[in-house]
């Protein structure tokens, strides 16, 4: 496969992965809210209007849509390096792994730096890892997908599968 074919396929794949990580991550914060009996998350929306200089919604709904937006869109979106990852020969394991450190890792430095939350230093240990397992739900089952999506690559070229 050429390079360019072979980077629009990760690509393709990474963003597909990474709704299906989004998906997982939104499955386990919505159950772990309930049982917790907390608001559902609302910083990807603030974030994300921060960044695009929103500084207001018309109502609670406009509100609820466009964290929902921000929350699918930033996850799906962030597939795309899952596929890179793979693009450069990293093996699945260290892939995922370095998906994840990526991930979360930004989300540590970007949400302090708009002034959404304050760095994790200042969370309980519990909260640092309730979002720690969060956000290994979302690299783990993109990872899972990624490869689920590239294990019949072997089969259509003649190569072998990233596994």
């Amino acid at each position: 496969m050429r390079t360019a074919e072979k980077l629009a396929s990760s690509i393709g794949k990474g963003l597909v992965a990474g709704l299906a990580g989004t998906a997982a991550m939104t499955a386990s914060s919505t159950l772990e809210a309930r049982l917790r009996h907390r608001k559902p998350s609302s910083a990807p929306a603030r974030a994300t209007a921060k960044a695009l200089g929103i500084t207001s919604f018309e109502d609670d709904i406009a509100r609820a849509r466009f964290n929902d937006l921000a929350h699918w869109g930033y996850g799906t979106g962030w597939g795309i390096v899952r596929g890179l990852l793979d693009t450069v020969g990293l093996p699945p394991r260290a892939a995922t792994a370095a998906h994840g450190a990526a991930v979360w890792g930004s989300a540590q430095v970007t949400l302090p730096a708009l002034d959404i939350a304050p760095p994790a230093i200042f969370w309980a240990p519990q909260e640092i890892a309730i979002d720690a397992f969060h956000h290994a739900v979302y690299a783990v089952a993109t990872g899972i997908a990624y490869e689920l999506l590239s294990s019949g690559r072997g089969a259509h070229n003649g190569g072998s599968s990233a596994s």
